[in-house]
């Protein structure tokens, strides 16, 4: 199961495009969840990461990335998509709030979507996938 370390190290996260990335929540999951980030490399994860949900643990995960770090790999099997992260966290300290319903800008998101937007989605109908 994931867990989150409490403890404070400093941190400075450029958050500038998270309101661009995504411009409205609606809906999420209530409280948000502690991220599994076990492979996961880069130091913060960004606004509009897809986050997804390995179905056998229940274990909550940023979309993995492919192996330069540049755009989303495929969605490992036994995983769903269960939302988008609203704003940008340090992986170290991967606490989510996850929208579930409202609009996000992929165009403006940290990673292309292009290979996984029509499966996201399907997987996530009450999300707008809208470029402004």
């Amino acid at each position: 199961m994931a867990t989150t370390n409490l403890n404070n190290d400093s941190v400075s996260i450029v958050s500038g495009k998270d309101s661009v990335v995504v411009p409205l929540v609606l809906d999420t999951i209530p409280g948000g969840r502690s991220l599994n980030v076990t492979g996961f490399t880069p130091a913060v994860i960004q606004a509009g990461h897809v986050i997804i949900m390995e179905t056998a643990t229940k274990d909550y995960k940023p979309m993995p990335l492919n192996g330069g770090a540049t755009a989303y790999a495929a969605l490992p099997t036994g995983h769903e998509y269960v939302g988008v992260l609203i704003s940008s966290i340090p992986t170290k300290k991967a606490m989510a709030g996850i929208v579930t319903r409202g609009r996000v800008n992929p165009a403006a998101a940290p990673f292309s979507m292009s290979s996984i937007l029509a499966a996201v989605k399907t997987a996530l109908p009450l999300i707008d996938f809208r470029e402004d």
